[in-house]
């Protein structure tokens, strides 16, 4: 088993510790009414994305998502939250450093004794999430977890929703198609947006992700046999169908968004095997991006 199988299978028992502990992170996590900028790079820039659609959607306040190496220092926010598996990043780092003392800060992260310890003024630990693997799927979930949790808004069902992921068996032709499209609404863009991320980098898959609706304003052009369509959560009407008029493998989301973002992680691992890759080793990948200053 790869250290990624190995540590997506985890899921379950990590978000339902995530969950526990969230009550004990109140007072550094967002507070309703606060104006707040979630950042992250790379998958949890997507995790970002997610959360803020989350608390904006819930009403707990004006909540933007950005990538660390593209946040817009003219905006005032009362809290910005960083999302980093590994505390090292080097856009989180630059960034944090030039809010420090004018931004509360708050850091989600899997290693504190790291220098995100001193650029954040507030931590929030998954150390049990940490991984081994370059490619992220625990951490960046838990983590989703957490602020779930924390909005009241982290279902009993997503637990048993995410071993269900783990256990049944992906859909027919799914591992054999060529190309893949993954569609969300709302806070479900951001996992749609992972999920593509997921297939590129343990895959090598020409994958694909975009807001439901905008999906067929273009995109679906390229749609045809041998692509599989992905929806999380509930489809646009009539979606469907013009999909799979194109001939191409039409996916509904049935469990809890983030359960199927467990199963787009599966099928990412899947197809690397079936094309012979070691979802551990990705090309031209590291676990974090440091660059020399």
């Amino acid at each position: 088993m790869t250290h990624v199988e190995d540590e997506l299978t985890s899921q379950p028992e990590c978000w339902a510790r995530a969950a526990a502990q969230a009550p004990g992170y109140a007072e550094v996590l967002p507070a309703p009414g606060e104006r707040v900028a979630i950042v992250g790079c790379g998958t949890s820039y997507f995790m970002a994305q997610a959360a803020a659609a989350l608390r904006e959607s819930a009403g707990q306040g004006e909540t933007d998502a950005f990538a660390a190496s593209e946040f817009p220092h003219g905006r005032a926010y009362d809290r910005v939250v960083a999302l980093t598996r590994s505390g090292t990043t080097t856009e989180v780092l630059d960034l944090l450093g030039r809010l420090k003392g004018s931004t509360p800060i708050t850091a989600i992260t899997a290693a504190p004794d790291t220098p995100v310890r001193t650029a954040a003024d507030d931590i929030a630990v998954l150390d049990f999430a940490d991984e081994r693997s370059v490619v992220q799927t625990r951490f960046a979930t838990t983590a989703l977890t957490l602020l779930r949790a924390h909005l009241g808004l982290h279902p009993e069902t997503a637990v048993t929703d995410a071993r269900t992921a783990l256990t049944e068996p992906l859909p027919e032709g799914l591992v054999d198609c060529a190309q893949f499209t993954f569609l969300g609404r709302g806070w479900t863009v951001g996992l749609a947006n992972e999920a593509g991320l997921k297939m590129r980098e343990a895959s090598l898959s020409w994958a694909e992700a975009y807001p439901a609706m905008e999906y067929r304003h273009g995109p679906i052009s390229v749609t045809t046999s041998g692509t599989a369509t992905w929806m999380f959560g509930d489809a646009p009407d009539g979606l469907a169908e013009q999909v799979r008029n194109t001939g191409a493998l039409w996916i509904a989301g049935a469990l809890d968004p983030l359960a199927e973002l467990v199963r787009a992680q599966r099928l990412a691992v899947a197809v690397a095997a079936a094309r012979g890759l070691d979802p551990d080793q990705p090309r031209h990948l590291t676990r974090s991006v440091i660059l020399a200053h």
